[in-house]
């Protein structure tokens, strides 16, 4: 090869280095922004009086004057709306039937959005759930809500070429010549004054409990079993995987069975995350039956069994990167193999270990097919230390999965979604950092 065509392909591999980098760069931005953006709406966001109101009713914060002013103020603004609603149905009474069949219906679902936008009216039985006893708590649902109230959905399909077309059609338009036409204008022209937005840091997001299905509260629960996953997968998974690593590394001959261990522990590293879920429930809950059903100890346990391969992998990398003369000093002053490695092999290794024991807790931390059948559910409460071996915990991962999937009010909690991905997105680049910054400051012990 000559001279002018090896810089060429210098080049163009320099090149598609840049483009790969840069292209990567731009996916996480892409990808992460916005997910960032959203998930910090849930902590600082416009909140209504509705918010106000149940943080000072259920949490016992803010300002009661402050609030029961605001409520009084509210409830003026409103009174027009309810007055006409009350005025239409005492009309109705004394309508006749073709007027009552007309509209019955309209009515109850008019009632039935604004019940969803302003919470229940006054003097009505106070419901059951907790999420039909306030209004909306966010304005941007309050805007939401309030183009339910102003308009209805219907379907057309007056051209069968193009099929169904939603189409929004005037609630106003339904009562013309009724007590009722006007309060649409009404409400849209006075919405600010009903429901009086103000931006309001709501940090207790991280430590609140969940209520009514997430509806309301925080994601303290999540935070918690996640720590005690991840953390209780690393208790099992250290030990085993610095074990085995010191073994292979510095104990074991290249006989066929240690080249077959090695091909095993490749090869479970790339097994799907699923496989050891199940695996997991099989062995740990039915077989070994460390916990009656679901529990964080056979959560821990199996993404310990999930991560030990990577662990044992990167274990073995570091302590082949010691250089060879530490050992022969080590063995030249006398020291055995077991103290050459305790005192001189592993100390410098560590900084690589430590790489790979924070990596393995980030994967630990962000995954959720390995505790869907061990050790996660959807809703609960936080667990004290000593109910780790018998309680199954929430999970910032599963939880995540399971509110934008299976809840039945997805678009209600988009912001509490978003706020568990802003929280594990951050927690796995913490524990990144701190695997750089820990790396950084052993080497340079190491070194001076």
């Amino acid at each position: 090869m000559n001279l002018k065509t090896r810089k060429i392909l210098d080049r163009a591999f320099a090149g598609s280095g840049v483009f790969s980098i840069l292209l990567m760069t731009a996916a996480l931005v892409v990808i992460l922004v916005p997910m960032l953006i959203r998930g910090w709406g849930a902590i600082y966001f416009t909140a209504t009086v509705e918010h106000r109101h149940l943080m000072l009713e259920r949490f016992d914060r803010g300002n009661p004057e402050r609030v029961a002013d605001e409520l009084n103020s509210t409830r003026e603004t409103r009174a027009p709306l309810y007055r006409m609603i009350t005025e239409f149905e005492k009309q109705l009474e004394t309508s006749d039937s073709e007027s009552r069949k007309r509209y019955t219906t309209p009515l109850r679902e008019l009632k039935k959005a604004i019940h969803d936008l302003l919470g229940p009216a006054p003097g009505a039985i106070r419901p059951m759930l907790m999420r039909d006893q306030y209004g909306q708590m966010r304005w941007g649902r309050a805007l939401v809500k309030l183009r339910n109230v102003l308009y209805r959905e219907e379907w057309d399909y007056s051209d069968p070429t193009r099929g169904g077309i939603k189409a929004l059609k005037p609630r106003a338009a339904e009562f013309t010549g009724t007590p009722v036409e006007p309060l649409c204008a009404y409400l849209e022209n006075n919405l600010t004054d009903m429901m009086l937005p103000r931006r309001t840091l709501y940090w207790q997001f991280l430590t609140d409990n969940s209520y009514d299905s997430h509806f309301f509260g925080g994601i303290w629960p999540e935070i918690l079993g996640t720590f005690y996953l991840a953390v209780g997968a690393m208790l099992f998974a250290i030990p085993l995987g610095l074990i085995a690593a010191i073994y292979l590394t510095e104990y074991a001959r290249e006989t066929r069975l240690i080249g077959m261990l090695r091909t095993c522990i490749s090869t479970l590293a790339g097994v799907p995350s699923i496989v050891f879920g199940l695996f997991g429930l099989a062995f740990f809950i039915n077989t070994l039956k460390v916990s009656s059903s679901k529990s964080v100890l056979a959560g821990s346990l199996t993404l310990a069994l999930m991560i030990l391969p990577t662990l044992i992998r990167a274990s073995e990398e570091a302590i082949r990167a010691v250089p060879h003369t530490y050992k022969e000093a080590a063995l030249s002053l006398g020291a055995g193999r077991w103290h050459t490695v305790m005192s001189v092999i592993l100390p410098a290794a560590l900084p690589g270990i430590l790489t790979g024991i924070v990596i393995s807790m980030g994967r630990a931390a962000g995954e959720t097919a390995p505790i869907i059948f061990t050790a996660a559910v959807s809703v609960g409460k936080p667990l004290a230390l000593w109910q780790v071996f018998s309680q199954p915990t929430p999970a910032l991962s599963w939880n995540i999965y399971n509110l934008a999937t299976e809840h039945e009010a997805v678009d209600e909690i988009r912001h509490v979604q978003y706020g568990m991905v802003l929280v594990l997105v951050s927690l796995v680049l913490i524990l990144n950092l701190a695997a750089i910054i820990l790396r950084a400051r052993v080497s340079k012990r190491l070194k001076g």
